[in-house]
């Protein structure tokens, strides 16, 4: 008997319809014989308004609080999932994370899972129950509930099914799979029916929401057989696997990413350790910094640009300027209004003139390049956040037209 994970997201379980249609899902999967284990979100927008609630009470609520109150919006899912299920006739639990022995660190709102006591969900299983767990949340070793941050519940997901060896981890969303670029903004997106953990990782990071990439990272370390498909329709997703067969492009899809902006740090100091000294203050302050220019030195100082979330952005600045003197540097330049647009593939890494493809494409539609960002299978570039729509469209237009 097969174990299936399945995890389903805000959109599918957010009104009472939606409920019914993911509770039939779940049991069409049990009837054919499987051993069911399903993680759900909040419904729709239940984590805004209870954020939204939060704030009108206490605007600088503790993240512990925060956590208590947002755990809330999962179990209120997996409870109705569940009477759904019961109507049906089925047998069914749902647990929250800390019956389900999902245990934590203790970073309130952004925490990782340490391990996973699997006894009682086991002892469930055993009993031919379908199990419902609270997806986004786990317990501390302090016995306090807390939270995952953006995308908990694909990694709560992929996390039992690496814990359980499942045969199969599905994720439900709105969208029936993963498309080579957006398709509202795209209308030639096509959909990939298979895909490599490590695209799918650096297209997850570079703004495609899909699938959240620490979910991708576990399911590439444990060798999940994850699969994304529509709990709106009933047809094949994509396969998110470790090798996929060949295709004629170098490239898997086109994403996008405007929650970001670039820092100019003018006259900078020009002597050894200041780029040294001047990241390890934002890492010690947990700012994740993306792509690094360097000017080249000159005698009286250098320039560095960095881009960075823009949420990160006060915090950065309020750093850096309290450390002006330190580090020896003119003025900071903020620009929030940048865009980034990657192209992502397995195929670039033995495929000439991936790069110059893009760069073309952009040219071609008048867009200027501000920065660009490489990995081993990716180029991202930075562009003002107006063109950052026609950018996708001329970009997939040159990588993927012909094949339309």
């Amino acid at each position: 008997m097969k174990l299936i994970v399945q995890k389903f997201g805000g959109t599918s379980v957010r009104d009472a319809e939606r409920i019914r249609n993911v509770a039939g899902i779940i049991a069409d999967t049990y009837k054919a014989g499987n051993r069911v284990l399903a993680v759900l979100s909040a419904q729709g927008d239940t984590t805004d308004d209870l954020i939204e609630k939060a704030r009108e009470i206490n605007p600088r609520a503790s993240k512990r609080e925060m956590d208590m109150l947002l755990s809330t919006g999962e179990q209120i899912s997996i409870a109705l999932c569940a009477m759904a299920l019961e109507a049906m006739g089925l047998p069914v639990v749902s647990l929250a994370a800390w019956q389900a022995g999902i245990h934590t660190t203790s970073a309130h709102s952004d925490a990782r899972i340490k391990s996973i006591d699997a006894e009682r969900i086991r002892r469930e299983l055993d009993q031919n129950k379908i199990v419902l767990v609270a997806g986004f949340q786990g317990v501390s070793r302090f016995g306090d509930v807390t939270t995952l941050g953006r995308g908990g519940s694909d990694t709560s997901a992929v996390a039992l099914a690496a814990a359980f060896r499942a045969d199969l981890c599905q994720i439900y969303t709105d969208v029936d799979g993963v498309y080579t670029t957006d398709p509202r903004i795209v209308p030639g997106a096509r959909k990939l029916p298979e895909i490599t953990y490590d695209e799918m990782l650096e297209l997850a990071s570079q703004g495609a929401q899909v699938l959240h990439n620490r979910s991708v990272e576990l399911a590439k370390k444990y060798h999940v057989n994850m699969e994304v498909v529509s709990s709106l329709e009933r047809k094949p997703g994509t396969k998110v696997k470790e090798v996929v067969k060949m295709e004629k492009t170098s490239i898997a899809g086109v994403a996008k990413d405007t929650g970001m902006a670039r820092i100019a740090v003018v006259q900078l100091e020009h002597s050894p350790g200041v780029a040294f000294r001047m990241f390890s203050l934002l890492s010690q302050a947990s700012i994740n910094v993306d792509a690094i220019i360097q000017s080249i030195g000159r005698e009286d100082g250098k320039d560095i640009s960095f881009t960075l979330p823009k949420t990160d952005v006060e915090e950065a600045v309020r750093l850096l300027e309290e450390q002006k003197d330190a580090l020896g540097f003119e003025q900071l330049i903020v620009d929030e209004k940048i865009a980034k647009v990657s192209i992502v593939g397995a195929g670039m890494m033995s495929t000439p003139g991936v790069a110059t493809k893009m760069f073309e494409a952009l040219y071609d539609a008048n867009i200027n390049i501000q920065m660009i960002n490489t990995s081993e299978i990716r180029v991202s570039v930075f562009i003002d956040e107006e063109d950052v729509n026609a950018a996708m469209r001329a970009v997939h237009d040159k990588f993927f037209g012909d094949q339309l």
